[in-house]
């Protein structure tokens, strides 16, 4: 049977829903196929590593610590992060030292960062396949590996990356609409951040300058000026969260401010920061990796690498420049803000051990890796413009803005226009709406039009210049129903909306080689961006820390019951000797389910070697000369004080001392070595005994407390316990 009417005709949609959604947006749906990707991919490479450095320390704390007030909010190295504290404690409590559950709490961090950042491109930037580059930027960068891989960092950075996205989104929304709501937003997005990293307070300047630099118009000075009047309420927010978290945590911390050794530690860190860190990985450098312990590696970018970063730099800049002219402000933003974060760390960073090192380290730039990526989107694609007002009602109004029969200007970016009022528009940026039949066809611009999401003319009424003739300005006729003509009022410190009629001869004409060269220029990216990440993997699954701990416990599962042992550090390469005293071992061992038992006094205790393997315990340093007895050296009997010299001096510090001895029944005896006293217990028969002390001398004094008890001596040995194989 034949079908007629629309059924006949109508092709039927067998892709589905998703087939549908990706039609819908089809740079919708590659970004959120490139933000799934991304997770994987970081999962996968953190996946091949364990915890580290910092970690154990704070495994360690928590372990030994009750859930308590004064447990979050003790400092961490001068760090506040109650937040970050409360899920360590759980972790450890719950399931000890497994490290996959930080690796889903970095995962899900970094997935609602994604998400989080993806949303606000779309809402800040015009649509266009580019928006796909800054997201991008930022999913791939090196710079934030660390952040999903060391949970030490990523409990941090990730929570105020976090704060970062949702504290722009929300001064975003409030900028062009002016509801008070988006203040709560604000105000909660910094609060968040601040509970785990005190760094957060960044945040402040930065969207500060965010607003300035985007949407308020005229020279520094004016926008400055016209930023503090007109959103007054943000910064009032911000500014009592900031005076009373300041309050809060300087009463309770140490200042971490130190003085540079010079002026050429200075100029050297800015060197290794920028020239080898920081800019070779916003094009996927550093593309080599110098391993830094048991931790994350450090950049060590070749020479070329360098070089062609700052080419590519230096190249983006000035092409930008020439499209757009809200690029010049994005990159403002991006240059002050990273100047605040140069200031900081040279002011906290520098004068120490680690100053030659500091500058290439990635996480202290992890920041930076957001705000280049926003900047990046700006100065490539150009600000979109706000939703219009309903027709049916004025655009809620923003504090400190101008009554709504003014204008619209250049210097009055936040205002939007209101349906039915009369508005103005400068000669020069007029701009109508007419149907698509009216107008010729558009000429194809490449790759470089952001305006659209291909390059063909989208279907319908389009916008077009119109060329206004000499003299005053025309008025715009008011909107009325069913009419396809309205005013285009300007958005941002200038109207953006005719950039691409800016766009060089030289460019326009020459679409294919500028396509194939901007192709080129992000697979390289993409290439290096890979072998960076690769290279980092590889460096991150050398766990120097996970092999001891491993070695550790399978020792432990097969040692006599009974096995105590002497405390000892672990090796400086599985935890800083800057951490003590969490770098020993009976510490290191405190979350397993069933740990060693450790010991100062013990006739055999064990130790823990280097390598993690358990070995008999034994001292060395200097031991006291032959006694005078026969066949038995130092002779004691009860309350007899005899005096043993050493045939070595040792300094005031805490040693292990043993003594082997033949008793003819049970007492105590007690050892002094300088200032330093200690009993200890003594046992029928031949016997040793083991015990810690703290004092210096050349000899040591020894007591027997046993009435008819004689006890003989000859090795009495003073010194730093050893494993014994």
């Amino acid at each position: 049977m034949a079908l007629t009417g629309p059924e006949a005709t109508t092709p039927r949609d067998e892709s589905g829903w998703i087939g549908s959604w990706v039609r819908a947006d089809p740079v919708r749906a590659v970004g959120v196929a490139m933000i799934l990707f991304s997770l994987a991919w970081r999962a996968q490479l953190a996946s091949r590593g364990f915890l580290a450095a910092d970690d154990w320390v704070l495994v360690a704390q928590s372990a030994g610590s009750d859930l308590t007030p004064g447990f979050l909010f003790t400092l961490y190295n001068n760090h506040f992060m109650p937040a970050a504290r409360l899920l360590t404690w759980l972790v450890t409590h719950a399931l000890g030292y497994a490290y996959w559950p930080y690796l889903l709490l970095m995962i899900v961090g970094q997935a609602l960062i994604a998400v989080t950042f993806h949303r606000l491109l779309r809402a800040l930037l015009r649509p266009g396949w580019l928006l796909l580059v800054p997201l991008g930027m930022f999913l791939f960068s090196p710079l934030t590996l660390e952040a999903t891989s060391w949970w030490a960092v990523g409990a941090n950075m990730l929570a105020m990356q976090l704060a970062m996205v949702l504290a722009l989104g929300a001064q975003l929304k409030y900028v062009r609409t002016g509801r008070r709501r988006h203040l709560v937003s604000l105000a909660l997005s910094v609060l968040l951040g601040l509970l785990f990293f005190e760094k957060t307070l960044l945040v402040v300047p930065l969207v500060f300058l965010f607003t300035a630099c985007l949407f308020a118009g005229g020279g520094p000075i004016r926008a400055v000026v016209t930023t503090l009047r007109r959103w007054w309420a943000s910064w009032a927010v911000l500014a009592a969260i900031s005076l009373g978290f300041l309050a809060a945590y300087l009463s309770r911390s140490v200042s971490s401010l130190r003085q540079p050794n010079s002026i050429f530690e200075v100029l050297s860190f800015l060197e290794l920061l920028l020239g080898s860190t920081l800019v070779p990985g916003l094009f996927g450098g550093p593309w080599r990796w110098l391993g830094a312990g048991d931790g994350a590696p450090v950049a060590a970018p070749p020479e070329l690498g360098r070089w062609l970063a700052w080419t590519a730099l230096v190249a983006l800049i000035v092409v930008t420049l020439r499209l757009r002219r809200i690029a010049a402000r994005a990159w403002v933003l991006l240059g002050t803000y990273l100047l605040v974060v140069s200031a900081l760390l040279a002011a906290t960073r520098l004068g120490s051990v680690f100053s030659d090192v500091a500058g290439a380290v990635p996480r202290y730039v992890s920041d930076v890796a957001v705000v280049a990526a926003l900047c990046v989107g700006v100065a490539l694609l150009g600000l979109a413009a706000p939703a219009a007002a309903p027709a049916t009602g004025a655009v809620p109004p923003t504090p400190g803005r101008k009554a709504d029969d003014e204008p619209a200007t250049p210097d009055d970016p936040a205002r939007e226009p209101v349906a039915g009022a009369r508005q103005k528009v400068t000669p020069e940026e007029a701009v109508v709406e007419v149907p698509r039949a009216a107008v010729p066809a558009a000429p194809r611009r490449g790759v470089i039009h952001a305006d659209m999401d291909h390059d063909e003319a989208p279907p319908g009424p389009i916008a077009t210049a119109i060329p206004a003739a000499a003299g005053p300005p025309p008025s715009t006729p008011a909107v009325r129903p069913g009419d396809t003509q309205r005013a285009v009022a300007n958005v941002g410190p200038r109207a953006d909306a005719s950039d691409l009629d800016r766009m060089p001869d030289v460019l326009a004409r020459n679409r294919e080689p500028v396509a194939a060269a901007l192709a080129a220029v992000l697979v390289a990216a993409g290439l290096g961006t890979a072998w960076t990440t690769a290279r980092y993997s590889d460096e991150w699954a050398t766990s120097t820390s996970r092999t001891y701990l491993e070695t550790a416990r399978a020792e432990l599962a097969g040692a006599p019951p009974g096995t105590v042992f002497f405390d000892r550090k672990v090796p400086d390469d599985v935890v800083l000797n800057l951490s003590a005293p969490y770098n020993q071992q009976s510490r290191f061992f405190r979350a397993l389910p069933d740990p060693p038992v450790f010991v100062t006094e013990a006739e055999n205790p064990s130790v823990f070697d280097d390598s993690g393997r358990i070995a008999a315990l034994g001292v060395d340093g200097p031991s006291v000369r032959p006694g005078p007895e026969e066949g038995c050296g130092y002779k004691l009997t009860d309350r007899q004080i005899v005096r043993m010299p050493l045939n070595g001096s040792r300094i005031d510090w805490a040693w292990v001392v043993r003594v082997g001895y033949l008793a003819s029944a049970d007492a105590t005896a007690t050892l002094r070595l300088g200032d330093g006293v200690r009993e200890f217990r003594v046992q029928r028969g031949l016997h040793q005994a083991f015990f810690e002390i703290t004092g210096g001398g050349d000899a040591v004094d020894l007591v027997l407390h046993g009435p008819g008890v004689t006890l003989c001596t000859n090795e009495v040995t003073v010194g730093t316990l050893t494993a014994r194989q």
